[in-house]
C-alpha cells in the first residue's frame, strides 16, 4: 500500500514544478521560490526532493523542462 502513496505524492510534485516551469524557465532555487509563491507559501519543497523530481520528469521527456544546457 506504501506505493502508490508513493507515486501520489512524486506525481503532485512533478506536477507542481511543471506549473511552476509554465510561467517561465527557472532552475533549481527558482522553482522552489515559485512553488511557494503558488501555494501561498503552503510547500515548502527540499532540494532533495525537487532535483530527483526534475530529473525524472526530463526523463519522461516532458517539454516543460529545461535541461539545462
Amino acid at each position: 500500500m506504501t506505493q502508490p502513496k508513493a507515486d501520489l505524492l512524486q506525481g503532485t510534485l512533478d506536477m507542481l514544478i511543471l506549473k511552476a516551469l509554465s510561467l517561465g524557465p527557472l532552475h533549481g532555487y527558482g522553482i522552489i521560490q515559485r512553488i511557494r509563491q503558488l501555494s501561498d507559501e503552503l510547500l515548502e519543497v527540499e532540494q532533495g526532493s525537487l532535483y530527483p523530481a526534475v530529473y525524472r520528469t526530463r526523463a519522461a521527456r516532458l517539454p516543460s523542462v529545461p535541461s539545462g544546457e
